[in-house]
């Protein structure tokens, strides 16, 4: 069986020259044989990759050896199977290297929240007074449907570009309250983190250093219950065996994300076995008859990955 790694990462450090890195990284990782989405700016790098571990782990070395990227809390996944979870390699220079629409002078992660560790944030879960704390889900809606931390409070937000407005018309959830504060690898609490502090409403903010990620590394049947949603063609991950979501079209409880195959809607939905089944991977009967009348063209079916991983 084809065993590859998945790295997760992200820094935040002034680059000069976000063009320069970007060709420099789009040939080491030609190089390497290396697939994956990797976003740089002027405030930094975030990137998925996935190759072999003896590719990544050259991958890891040069970038450590670099003056800008050494000293990066490199998350890794073995994942086993010849589905290429990444087909493409992406490199893309953008403002910002998590699309949350702020100033990047402005709210830096430098005035972000302070980090726990996963056993410092444990503790302060377990601690915590739910009367004047807040475990705030800082992903996207969707993600938190199939897995999140006990008693979290989910927006409801499609896109992480919507949190701004959330705290906005939210001030008064966050009103002299504890935030604790999460996401998958960390990433998005470091600025928006910054944004809610910066409202001046909370008594104080701390956010979960690498995120759910480590956290479950370290208790994987802590207070995080279901799967950690992920960027890649595994979906999600399993963290427990609590199941969270319902279908989509039929409300059974189930947690097996899929996308519609009406090309025209594309819709990112929960389906349970049953309904796949009978609606052919079709979000609804009306996308179904749709398809069946060559109304809209349907997409190949893509096969599903394994989510198995050993960290």
């Amino acid at each position: 069986m084809n065993t590859k790694r998945i790295l997760l990462y992200y820094k935040y450090i002034t680059i000069p020259n976000p063009q320069a890195v970007m060709m420099w990284q789009r040939e080491l990782c030609q190089m390497l044989g290396l697939t994956g989405r990797i976003i740089i700016a002027s405030e930094g790098i975030n990137g998925t990759i996935c190759g072999t571990q003896e590719n990544t782990a050259t991958y890891v070395a040069v970038m450590s050896a670099h003056e800008l990227f050494g000293g990066i809390d490199w998350k890794d996944s073995i994942v086993n199977g010849a589905h290429e979870y990444f087909p493409k390699l992406q490199i893309k220079v953008k403002k910002e290297i998590t699309n949350l629409g702020l100033d990047t002078e402005i709210y830096t992660a430098a005035k972000g929240a302070e980090h726990l560790t996963p056993a410092q944030w444990h503790e302060a879960v377990a601690q915590a007074n739910r009367e004047d704390t807040i475990i705030f889900d800082n992903r996207n809606a969707f993600e938190a449907r199939v897995g999140a931390f006990e008693g979290a409070v989910i927006p409801d937000v499609e896109y992480f570009r919507d949190f701004p407005a959330y705290v906005d018309k939210n001030l008064d959830l966050f009103k002299d309250k504890e935030v604790l504060m999460y996401c998958t690898g960390g990433v998005r609490c470091e600025r928006a983190s910054a944004y809610l502090i910066a409202k001046g409403v909370a008594k104080g903010v701390k956010q979960l250093d690498g995120g759910i990620h480590r956290y479950a590394e370290q208790f994987p049947d802590g207070f995080f219950r279901g799967k950690n949603y992920v960027f890649d063609g595994r979906i999600t991950v399993p963290v427990t065996n609590d199941v969270l979501g319902t279908c989509d079209v039929c409300g059974v409880v189930c947690d097996d994300y899929t996308n519609c195959l009406n090309a025209k809607c594309n819709k990112h939905f929960i389906g349970c076995p049953d309904c796949i089944q009978r609606l052919q991977n079709m979000c609804s009967e009306t996308c179904d008859q749709l398809v069946r009348e060559g109304k809209v063209k349907k997409r190949p079916l893509r096969q599903r990955v394994d989510p198995t991983i050993s960290e």
